[in-house]
């Protein structure tokens, strides 16, 4: 049974920093493509960003680029988000997704994933 889930949420002042993980189990995730997304309350949930699992190439959404990466600790099967300079726009759910690897093609539409996590929430107050 596939199962990824995150932990690292919290409250944090505009400016901080936070580290989201992700903790994959049930497969093996070498040829998947690992993708963090997030839902603010109102709104359709969001591209983050999103590599392979093997290798560093990673797609990121423009309102992310140069404040958030994304890494994976191979061993631990964990996949980190890391998230520096927030802003209060970035407050949302944060969601781990896995679909197999078929290059860039639809990275960012949800629905091309397969597994989720249940999230966590991160907010950044002003």
């Amino acid at each position: 049974q596939v199962q990824l889930v995150e932990s690292g949420g919290g409250l944090v002042q505009a400016g901080g920093s936070l580290r989201l993980s992700c903790t994959a189990s049930g497969r093996t995730f070498t040829f998947y493509t690992m993708g963090w997304f997030r839902q603010a309350p109102g709104k359709e949930r969001e591209f983050v960003l999103a590599r392979t699992w093997v290798g560093s190439d990673t797609f990121y959404a423009d309102s992310v680029k140069g404040r958030f990466t994304i890494s994976t600790d191979n061993i631990k099967n964990i996949v980190y988000l890391q998230m520096n300079n927030l802003k209060p726009e970035d407050t949302a759910v944060y969601y781990c997704a896995a679909k197999p690897s078929r290059g860039w093609n639809g990275v960012e539409r949800a629905d091309e994933y397969d597994y989720w996590g249940q999230g966590t929430q991160v907010t950044v107050s002003s």
